[in-house]
């Protein structure tokens, strides 16, 4: 889902602003799961939950309402492949800030593994840094957006794995769903979706289911598994990205034009899936009794 959005996000910015855009996507988010969660009679409560939960909450809220700006700031003024290769910070973050609030162990396979994920990513990056270089002006300003979106959503995944020790995980994307709705209700603009043409609402429409599924399988993902394993086979997204676009490219030449991607790049992006698999898979399973603190449930 995640290498899918920036592709299907720079059709619609091409008619409609950031934060009408991120509006529409929590709208959506919010209401959906809350009618599921209604039927079900899972609702979520903050009744009897432990001191400080609410402002969890709020941070995970604020800083997740600040990665969606952040993102597509960076991805309006650089490319969806460069967006989907800087933003490979975000789940290295979380992966570090897990090993060091909750403690998660790694093995010596997995630190290769991480180590491993990391020189790919800079080898792979090669050809899109090259590109902040050559324009200093715009991509620059963009790849410093993306930065701000990596930081950001890294310490919304470290409070929303926090806050599963209280809250199943679509509860928690409910409150926070709802929350940045509100956010973004001042500055959004519902009015533009009447300009958009039958392509831009349906991509718009696509953009609203894909944060209610990728947020949530995130969030269930957090709660049946170490953080930092997670975080690893998030590193896969740019690959997903530059796959789709190749495929976009050939189909839609005139909406999606390719990435230039090099043999050296390639071979960065082999380290990044070796990696991956090392770190997610390189350790031995924890047993759910001796899951570190904060390690979710249901």
């Amino acid at each position: 889902m995640w290498g899918t959005l920036p592709i299907a996000l720079e059709i619609v910015l091409e008619a409609m602003d950031p934060f009408t855009i991120t509006w529409y996507r929590f709208v959506f988010s919010a209401t959906a799961l809350a009618l599921v969660l209604r039927l079900r009679g899972t609702l979520p409560s903050l009744r009897g939950a432990e001191h400080g939960v609410g402002r969890l909450l709020a941070l995970a809220t604020v800083f997740l309402a600040a990665n969606y700006i952040c993102y597509l700031v960076g991805l309006d003024l650089t490319s969806a492949g460069n967006a989907q290769v800087v933003i490979q910070l975000a789940p290295l973050l979380l992966a570090l800030g897990s090993i060091w609030i909750f403690r998660e162990s790694f093995s010596r396979l997995q630190w290769v593994g991480l180590l491993t994920l990391i020189v790919g990513l800079g080898i792979f990056s090669r050809d899109q840094l090259i590109n902040v270089v050559t324009d200093a002006g715009a991509y620059g300003l963009g790849t410093a957006a993306m930065l701000a979106a990596s930081v950001t959503w890294a310490v919304y995944g470290l409070a929303q794995k926090q806050l599963l020790r209280w809250l199943t995980s679509n509860g928690v994307m409910l409150v926070i769903y709802a929350g940045c709705t509100l956010i973004f209700s001042p500055l959004a603009d519902p009015a533009t979706l009447l300009e958009l043409n039958g392509l831009q609402m349906a991509v718009l429409a696509f953009c609203a289911v894909n944060t209610l599924a990728a947020y949530g399988t995130f969030a269930e993902a957090l709660a049946h598994w170490e953080a930092s394993k997670v975080s690893a086979v998030l590193a896969l997204t740019p690959l997903c990205t530059l796959g789709m676009l190749a495929v976009a490219s050939r189909l839609w030449p005139e909406l999606t034009p390719p990435e230039p991607v090099s043999l050296v790049g390639w071979a960065g992006a082999c380290l990044v899936v070796t990696g991956s698999l090392l770190t997610a898979g390189g350790g031995r399973s924890l047993r759910p009794e001796s899951s570190p603190p904060g390690s979710g449930g249901r």
